[in-house]
């Protein structure tokens, strides 16, 4: 059960570090077609893996 947990975080880890690298690529006008600005990466990143 423990090593479950754990692997369950790490892959959370991952997507958020994915998810935040993806965004982050991305010109502020494309983020801006999607609703976001650059500093809401990392809320929108944390949401996405963690929820």
């Amino acid at each position: 059960m423990f090593i479950s947990y754990v692997l369950s975080k790490i892959r959370a880890y991952i997507l958020y570090r994915e998810t935040v690298r993806e965004l982050a690529l991305l010109s502020d006008r494309e983020l801006a077609d999607l609703g976001l600005a650059r500093f809401d990466i990392v809320r929108v990143a944390r949401q996405s893996a963690f929820a």
